[in-house]
């Protein structure tokens, strides 16, 4: 065998080595590529930009090509060119759909560069809301195991949407608890059994296993219920809906009429106030809605159309959502510290399936944990809502108030630990302070004032005691000891001394008082009691709004700082009501008769639709009073109903919410 001979014998035993490898490699690359869905599009699609076609004839130049895209669209964020830079980022996603920094880049620029160089509050919503849009339904999707989409997605709701550093902030919220009260319907009404909180879970997981259960296909739901073909074929040709959120958000806005005590004031005065009569397509889905013919129809339709929306538009699950509400409380999606602990640990729970010591600094669980216990933080300050969604939506005025909720407290307290474990900046035994432990304890301290303020002095001594035994607590208080050895009362009264301006504490200790007055005062027969907590929650409300409201030339109607409304009649009035609802008849019968006469007027409407029906019938039977007898109009109630009336005609140049066809 001559020298060349093996020379060529060894080169080819060589390469057929390196195709094997490659092979093998070539398999392992592509499995881990896929897993982790890092891959490059390859096809141009129909009115792309033109630098994506040119990024994607240049093969494997085109990583020095994005990078030249990247810096030219980081430069002109910092020229303020903003919508020339979304371009750019636009076309960076559709040539590394992969690349999680450029979505971030891109939506960030939308939630937080372009709309705040806008003028108007709508014009400001739209943009934060194509900023959530492009994470939620593409950047996500694209990337569904990326842990950074998720915190970010989790960040604009939390802080863009429920922070107050945004001038529209509180029409943010409004806007967003229109869209799911649309996308969910209302949440299951009050009652006492609300009080227990593992009955207040099971009711929220409830509601939304409904939609959870609900069949994947139409043919499955006509199966289920054949008289669903013709309410279907009806809509398609009396109303020309489509089975999508455009017709949950009519349904919506016809029940919410139809259950309206206000119903004939608004029909009556419709054409009036908005200068044309209501749309025929509108008046057609009402009486599809009312016609009972059709009851089993709508019950087994809308649970579909809700899923498929909630599945399809907004790439959210069902079944996670109830998890997340049997973990830690009964959230109410239209709050947006619910969507912010949803995408957060979302990404957790996606981060932990792939992390591993060799990989673990590639996943930042210390700020997406953060957003997690946040939420549940934010949960608790303001998570338990009253959303008035005719009265928004037809523009007759605004009724959005956020209250604490306590059941999220325990929600907290069990997910601190779990999110200390995966912190390396909160190993409280290598470091005497961690800010996981300064959080843990504030929100404590809130929790005890909380539970004072309402009367339950027994809860906020348990959660006082939980607080100073708590073995994590930071080192470097030397005046801890003796705040927290002090008398309750003493001990809430220095808590509170700097902090009624913070809207988050002023807004629980106004709603507490005044539910305090309301249950250990009108419910529990103590007069005194229900004055001193009504006093107090009306001097809050001065207080706060003295020393820190201030208005803005976005939003007119309400300042930046504005959480709760600045009319403390109408803020009492709403909580009393909403307060009223959830009693039995005869504790809102004792309740209504010891209130004051102002506080009957924003009652007497709802009592009217829950109960006069049922009392009426009753005394008819000759079993019971009349309506008339155990709840009697209260003085001036005409007078309210025009008050109302002409605050609806003031608002309304906002404009229907109804579809008018």
């Amino acid at each position: 065998m001559t020298r060349d001979t093996r020379i060529q014998l060894g080169a080819a035993l060589v390469m057929a080595l390196c195709l094997a490898s490659s092979a093998v490699l070539a398999l392992d690359l592509t499995s881990i590529a896929g897993r982790a869905k890092l891959t490059f599009t390859d096809r141009p699609e129909e009115g792309q930009p033109p630098e994506v076609s040119l990024g994607i004839a240049m093969g494997a130049f085109r990583g020095i090509f994005v990078n030249f895209l990247w810096m030219r669209a980081n430069d002109m964020k910092e020229a303020g060119k903003f919508y020339e830079a979304i371009e750019l980022a636009s076309a960076i996603t559709r040539l590394q759909p992969r690349f999680p920094r450029v979505w971030v880049f891109h939506a960030w620029n939308m939630a937080y560069n372009i709309s705040v160089s806008t003028q108007t509050r709508e014009e400001r919503w739209n943009w934060v809301n194509a900023g959530i849009a492009l994470l939620r339904d593409k950047g996500i999707p694209a990337n569904p195991n990326d842990m950074l989409l998720h915190k970010e997605l989790g960040w604009i709701f939390l802080h863009k949407v429920g922070g107050y550093t945004d001038d529209a902030n509180t029409y943010y919220k409004r806007r967003l608890a229109t869209e799911w009260t649309i996308v969910l319907g209302p949440p299951p009404p009050r009652t006492a059994d609300d009080r227990d909180r593992d009955k207040a879970i099971k009711k929220y997981a409830d509601w939304l296993r409904i939609v959870a259960d609900a069949p994947d296909t139409l043919a499955t739901v006509v199966k289920a219920e054949p008289s669903v073909t013709v309410l279907v074929e009806r809509l398609k040709n009396e109303t020309g809906h489509k089975l999508n959120q455009a017709l949950l958000a009519q349904y919506e806005s016809i029940r919410a009429l139809h259950r309206s005590s206000q119903r004939a004031v608004f029909e009556s005065t419709f054409e009036r106030v908005y200068g044309r009569p209501m749309g025929a397509h509108t008046v057609a889905l009402g009486r599809l809605i009312e016609d009972p013919q059709f009851a089993a129809a709508w019950a087994n339709l809308i649970p579909f159309i809700r899923k498929q929306v909630l599945v399809e538009t907004y790439h959210m699950e069902p079944a996670r959502m109830i998890r997340y509400t049997e973990m830690f409380g009964p959230i109410d999606w239209r709050h947006h510290a619910a969507h912010s602990l949803y995408w957060s640990h979302r990404g957790v729970d996606g981060g932990l399936t792939r992390w591993t010591e060799a990989n673990k600094r590639d996943y930042d669980f210390i700020n997406t944990d953060r957003i997690v216990v946040q939420s549940i933080q934010d949960l608790f300050r303001s998570g338990e809502m009253y959303f008035d969604f005719f009265a928004e939506t037809t523009g007759r005025y605004s009724m959005f108030i956020g209250v604490p909720n306590p059941h999220f407290i325990k929600g907290y307290a069990d997910i601190v630990e779990d999110v200390r474990r995966r912190s390396w900046a909160d190993d409280a035994g290598a470091r005497g302070t961690t800010p996981l432990s300064g959080g843990y304890e504030n929100f404590l301290r809130d929790a005890v004032t909380f539970f004072y303020r309402r009367g339950e002095l027994d809860t906020a001594e348990y959660w006082r005691n939980r607080l100073a035994t708590y073995k994590y607590l930071n080192l470097g208080n030397p005046f801890r000891a003796e705040e927290l050895a002090m008398p309750m009362k003493e001990f809430v009264e220095h808590e509170l001394e700097t902090r009624l301006t913070s809207p988050s504490v002023a807004l629980s200790q106004i709603s507490a008082a005044l539910m305090g007055a309301f249950s250990s005062g009108l419910l529990a027969r103590d007069t005194d009691l229900f004055l001193s907590q009504f006093e107090f929650a009306k001097k809050v409300h001065r207080f706060f709004l003295e020393e820190q409201l201030r208005t803005s030339s976005v939003n007119r109607e309400s300042g930046r700082m504005e959480q709760f409304p600045p009319d403390f009649r109408f803020f009492s009035g709403q909580l009393f009501f909403q307060f009223t609802t959830a009693l039995s008849i005869e504790d809102a019968e004792q309740v209504y008769d010891r209130a004051p006469n102002d506080l009957k007027l924003f009652a007497y409407g709802p009592i009217v639709e829950r109960f006069k029906e049922e009392l009426d019938a009753q005394a008819k039977a000759g079993v019971g009073r009349a309506f008339a007898s155990v709840f009697p109009e209260p003085q001036g109630w005409r007078e309210f109903q025009l008050e109302i009336q002409q605050i609806m005609e003031e608002q309304s140049k906002q404009g229907p919410g109804l579809e008018q066809k």
